[in-house]
Parts: structure tokens; sequence; C-alpha cells
């Protein structure tokens, strides 16, 4: 069978660093690995708007943003397949037959759906396109015959509830989907990043966020206000690693060549966590570190964006020339699916020729 990734962000506003360490950064890895025969990459407008119906200019301005993000980051147009989910109506189409695989209580019992109605203070009323996102993500997953999906560890409920519709279609209806396997972030620390301010999510709501773009005076006044140990007052103070945004990042940020280049005094971050926690290292001592770690890693990402952003024609093209691929698989699949639920009337001579029969005893 052929390894084939599908993965995608929603299209609410530039892409910040819990992005790129939870996924984009991963995406070019394995874009570039050689092991995947196909790479979808999704811009999923159609899910953005389950609740920004009001406003969706917002999401329409924001898919270049995103293109732009995802081109800068590394992701080739050559390699992998970038493309706009509502522009694929054959998604829509696929959602409406999983619904009925699934029941109104099995999605109330999605941890992610309950925490996002929760967030989005939803409670009182909750729209049916947002209840119902894991059966679109179903649909987008299935759609282009995934096997894997990379996601970050708050995305594994949705993930399962994809699986059960893929196990659930192939046991009535013959074996048709493909059950797709999760990939997590290699490093712990990705799986979900923290807001500046300690948060345990970082979002562009809460302002707390260091986006991919931004400017290298902007990110060093986020480095520098960042939340660390409330305890560690005194420089002679021991400090706590636990709930330390500032040690937190540099667990997914850090390299040993960082230390070579801008702390040669410490061999590795065991060494400087180590010194953190007996006393005696200041938090802005290690946060101008942090601030150089994370500007020697978005400044060439933050120049090829600005390359990119002369030549938009171009990133025109790569997202229309990425979903007109991506519908052709799309429309295969679907193909499948009515074949296999006997709902393609037109597609051959067989259900005529079976009324036919019928009707003439």
């Amino acid at each position: 069978m052929s390894k084939i990734i599908l993965t995608g962000d929603r299209p609410t506003g530039r892409l910040h660093v819990g992005h790129y360490v939870g996924s984009l950064k991963r995406r070019v890895e394995l874009q570039n690995s050689g092991k995947y025969e196909k790479i979808f990459i999704m811009i999923a407008d159609a899910q953005a708007l389950t609740d920004n119906a009001d406003n969706p200019e917002r999401v329409r301005q924001n898919i270049m943003e995103v293109a732009l993000d995802y081109l800068s980051c590394g992701l080739d147009p050559e390699k992998s397949t970038i493309l706009i989910q509502s522009q694929i109506p054959e998604l829509t189409e696929l959602s409406f037959y999983y619904m009925n695989l699934v029941t109104v209580s099995r999605l109330q019992r999605n941890p992610t759906v309950k925490s996002e109605i929760q967030m989005r203070n939803f409670e009182a009323s909750i729209p049916v396109g947002f209840f119902t996102y894991p059966i679109s993500q179903a649909a987008d997953i299935t759609a282009f015959k995934a096997t894997t999906v990379p996601v970050g560890e708050d995305q594994l409920p949705m993930l399962e509830q994809t699986k059960e519709i893929v196990r659930k279609f192939n046991a009535v209806y013959g074996e048709t989907l493909v059950e797709p396997e999760i990939l997590l972030p290699d490093n712990k620390a990705c799986l979900r990043l923290p807001g500046i301010d300690g948060k345990a999510k970082m979002s562009k709501s809460l302002g707390n966020c260091i986006y991919l773009s931004e400017e290298p005076a902007d990110i060093k006044k986020k480095v520098m206000s960042m939340f660390t140990d409330p305890d560690h007052i005194r420089i002679e103070d021991p400090g706590k690693l636990e709930g330390n945004t500032v040690f937190t990042y540099l667990d997914a940020f850090s390299r040993p060549e960082h230390f070579e280049e801008f702390m040669p005094e410490y061999k590795n971050l065991d060494e400087l966590k180590e010194h953190y926690t007996r006393g005696g290292l200041g938090d802005v001592k290690v946060k101008k570190f942090l601030n150089n770690v994370i500007q020697s890693e978005l400044e060439p990402i933050r120049n090829r964006r600005k390359e990119y952003q002369k030549d938009i024609s171009y990133v025109y093209e790569v997202l229309k020339a990425g979903t007109d691929k991506a519908r052709e698989v799309a429309a295969n699949t679907l193909s499948d699916v009515k074949n296999s639920m006997k709902i393609n009337y037109f597609d051959s001579r067989e259900w005529l020729e079976e009324q036919i029969e019928k009707f003439s005893k």
C-alpha cells in the first residue's frame, strides 16, 4: 500500500511557533524523507467557517497568509500538494454519508469537541457544522486515502473518531476506506507548546503567540516578557523547571550548536537546567539565550516569506494546481464510496439492467 500523508491547518491567522514545532517542521522533514508517495497539505477553510460563519472575510484573507507560511517553512509544491478544502465539494458529500455512521452521543463524548466548545462559549448554542467537524475531518482524511496523519496530542480523539468511521463503513459496505495511523511529534515539548504567558494553549485570541513572520524586535519583546518561575526572585534562588515557559521553549527549539554559538559556557541544555535549579542563574540570561535560539530559527523563514510575498501570483497558482490535483483524488474516492454503498445509479448500466429484470417478471 502507498504511504500517504494528510495534514493541514485552519486559516484563522498567521501561523505561529506552536504550529511550527508541533507540525510544520515535521511536515517538511517527512516531505523530504522520501518515505511517502503523496503528501496532501490542506488549508481547512470550510472547517474554519464552522465558528467564523459571520466573518468569512477573515477566513478568505488568511488563506494566503497560511500558504505563505507553508512555503517559507520549506513545503515544496513539487513534493507536497497544497490545497484549499472548500474548493473540493466531494469532501462535503463524503461527510454527508459518514454522518449516518456516527451518533450524536458519540460526538458529544469527543474530548476535543467538548474542550473546543467550552473555549468558544458554544455550550448554549452549538453550530451544527462545528459540532460535526470530526466527521468532516474523517472525510478529509479518507478522501485522500491517507495512511498517516501527523497531529498534536490534542487531536488524538479526532483521529480515533476517524478510525471508528472507517471501521464502521468497511464493516457495513465492504473494504473501501483506508484506516489512518497517527504520527505524534518526536519531541514531547512539541506536543503542545504553551503560550508565552504560561497558559496551556497558544492562541491568537489570547494574544500569547510568537508568529513565524514577526520582526526580530517584536520576537525579542515577547521572549523577554515570558512567564518563568514566579518564586525565582533573586538570581541565587533555586529555580523550578516545571511550568517554566522559557525552558519548555528551549526543550522545543534548542540544539547543541546553539550552545556553541550563543552560550559556550554550557555544553547542552541539561547543564543549563542543572545550574538554574541549583540557583545562581538569572531569568534574563536564559531569556536572552532563548531569544537568540528563536531568532536563528525564524530568520530564514521570515526572509523566504518576504521573497514569496513579491510574487503572490505564483502562490495563487500553487494553490490552484494543488487543489485541482487533490480534487481528482477525492473524486476517485467518492466514486469508490458510492459504488460500495450501491448509490452509483448512473455510473454504468448495472442499475438499469437490474430494474428491467425486476419489472419484467
